[in-house]
């Protein structure tokens, strides 16, 4: 018999009045090793909920009556082997952030902030154009899932909040071209003085010929 588990969800959020590609909540459900053939995700205006079995016997199934309302129709999936990413366009334009994303106010145990794409609500407008809602990768029309295709490779992950592990760095990652022209400098460096040590050809020549007479 299949065991039913609820999935751990990770929620962050943008918000703006003007732009709606701006007002957005990024939903992470966590379900390992469930096909997407085999899983049923309903989208509505006020609830998401997902069920699906995962290739290891259990069955993951989880319903989030939302805050408020969202635009199903402009909302965004990707299903893979370890997750289901959702980016849900909010309904109303709005530069104040949702207090929480469940119309609940009960604490809920399967629900965390994403911290890694959290931004506080008077720094997110430092995420630019690249932000993550504008660069998602969505199930496509051919799917029948809301969304559009994007790919995730134009991502710039200083503009989420910090990737795990890298805290305080501030300026995300480092030029690594800069890098490179530096360890190209130590290396011609390097070759420069091995130059100046190589003896001159007719000291070479000399230094030989003493030796066969002697």
């Amino acid at each position: 018999m299949s065991q039913t588990l609820t999935p751990e969800v990770t929620w962050a959020q943008r918000s703006s009045d003007s732009d709606p590609e701006r007002n957005y909540l990024y939903v992470n459900i966590k379900t390992p090793d469930v096909p997407k053939a085999d899983a049923s995700l309903s989208i509505t205006e006020k609830n998401v909920t997902f069920k699906g079995p995962s290739r290891k016997g259990v069955t993951y199934s989880v319903s989030l009556d939302l805050f408020a309302e969202i635009d199903p129709e402009n909302s965004k999936v990707n299903h893979t082997d370890r997750d289901v990413e959702l980016v849900l366009r909010k309904k109303e334009l709005k530069l104040d952030f949702w207090p929480r994303l469940l119309a609940s106010t009960q604490k809920m145990h399967f629900l965390k902030t994403d911290f890694d794409k959290w931004v506080d609500e008077d720094e997110q407008d430092e995420a630019g154009e690249d932000d993550y809602a504008n660069n998602f990768g969505g199930f496509g029309g051919e799917d029948g899932g809301p969304g559009a295709g994007g790919g995730l490779g134009n991502i710039d992950f200083s503009k989420l909040g910090g990737m795990p592990g890298m805290g305080g760095m501030g300026g995300g990652m480092p030029d690594l071209s800069a890098l490179q022209g530096m360890a190209g400098g130590a290396a011609g460096a390097e070759g420069e003085e091995d130059d100046d040590e190589l003896p001159e050809l007719e000291d070479a020549e000399k230094s030989t010929k003493i030796q066969e007479v002697s």
